[in-house]
């Protein structure tokens, strides 16, 4: 269970904060299964370590360098709960928060799928003010 919950603070510390994004290869299977939960439109992609390092960039291209704050990890086998915020900015210095968390299933020492909710109607409000 500890194993677990490490591997993925240090995934979050290295790879989804962006500080250094060729890791996810270290963190991450080839071939990810990722659950985007959505009222409205749940829908499931295949994610490989280079897919998410692609993700991670357009949020890096949109609010340049963001702070992420994990503000829950919680741990049991071999799935891991996180709830986070990400804090960033807009090109034109507007502020941006997303509120999100993930419970992410580890198999053989790597991420290898991940269910994920996000505030979209937060970000989309933010967005348009």
């Amino acid at each position: 269970m500890d194993k677990s919950k490490r591997l993925i603070e240090a995934f979050f510390q290295d790879v989804r904060s962006g500080r250094n994004l060729q890791a996810a290869y270290d963190f991450m299977h080839q071939r990810v299964i990722a659950h985007q939960v959505q009222s409205e439109n749940e829908y499931t992609v295949i994610r490989s370590p280079q897919d998410y390092i692609e993700h991670v960039q357009e949020m890096l291209e949109c609010y340049g360098e963001f702070e992420l704050d994990i503000q829950e990890i919680l741990a049991e086998k071999n799935k891991v709960f996180v709830r986070w915020k990400q804090t960033g900015q807009t090109s034109e210095g507007k502020i941006i928060i997303q509120l999100a968390s993930a419970i992410y299933l580890i198999k053989e020492g790597k991420i290898s799928e991940y269910w994920i909710q996000i505030d979209r109607k937060g970000l989309e409000i933010q967005n348009e003010t």
